[in-house]
Parts: C-alpha cells; structure tokens; sequence
C-alpha cells in the first residue's frame, strides 16, 4: 500500500468570507469614528475665537472709568464711551466692529448679542462694584463671560 500524505494549503472559501465580514466591520466602525473626529474638529477654533473676541469686549469695558466723570459721554457711539456703565445695552447685530465702529469683516458671524449687562453689585466683599456679563455669539454658539470692576 501507497501511503501519500496530501498537503493542504490555502484557505477554504467560509474562512475566506468570514475574514472579509470581520474586517470589512471593524474597518467602517473605524471610519465612522475618524469621519465623526474630523467634522467637528473645527468646532474648538470657533469657540475659541468667540472666547476671544468676548475677552477683548470685557478688557475694554473694564479698562473704563468706573462712574461717568463730570461732564462724561452719555449717547450711543461706543467710540466715545468714557465709563462702564455706558457699555450697558451695548450690542452688535451685524458682526463684529473696532472700538471706533469699524466692521471687521473677517468677523461677519459673530456678534456682541445678547447685549451686555452692567448691574451695579450693592456690596460685593464690601466694595461697591459693577458686574459685567458680555456674551457673543457666533459659529459655534453663544460664550458668556462675568467680570467685576469696583471703585478701588
């Protein structure tokens, strides 16, 4: 008797198929993932510009006289804003603008809304103090920032 040994090489066609399901799987579930990454990996720049921007509207307000001076400004024009108190109300509606009104285009999609609110703060730590909340709201929603200036 002829003893032969058969060698077997290869994959059968189920192994075939099965290997082809399973990476097949795991492959999409990977894309899904990295396609879900890259579609909101702009959302953080635009946040943070719109931190930015309020950062900038909250440092000039707060940079300002904290009552009217004798004979101060009292109207609309924000180049001519000389206290913090005269910010109140302030908003923009059309994008953003430099403190002298100038629209900065590259800016378009944000604006100073809602408006900003100048509450005076009757004892805060035994100071008195105004509380400033400047929102914008652009691309990436609405950011809210709180600052305080008191008399001393």
């Amino acid at each position: 008797m002829c003893m032969t040994k058969r060698s077997h090489r290869g994959f059968t066609l189920l192994e075939l198929i099965f290997f082809i399901v399973v990476v097949g799987t795991g492959l999409a579930g990977i894309l899904a993932v990295s396609d879900q990454v890259v579609r909101t990996s702009a959302d953080p720049m635009l946040t943070k510009q719109s931190v930015a921007l309020a950062e900038s509207l909250m440092e000039e307000i707060l940079q300002k006289d904290f009552a009217n001076p004798v004979g101060g400004y009292g109207g609309a024009n924000r180049a001519l804003f000389d206290d913090v108190a005269d910010y109140n109300g302030y908003t923009t509606a059309a994008g953003m603008v430099d403190a002298q009104g100038t629209a900065i285009a590259a800016l378009a999609s944000y604006n100073a809304s809602p408006a900003v609110a100048v509450l005076a703060v009757a004892n805060w730590n035994g100071i008195p103090a105004l509380r400033v909340t400047v929102s914008i709201t652009g691309p990436g929603g609405t950011v809210s920032l709180v600052g305080y200036r008191s008399n001393n």
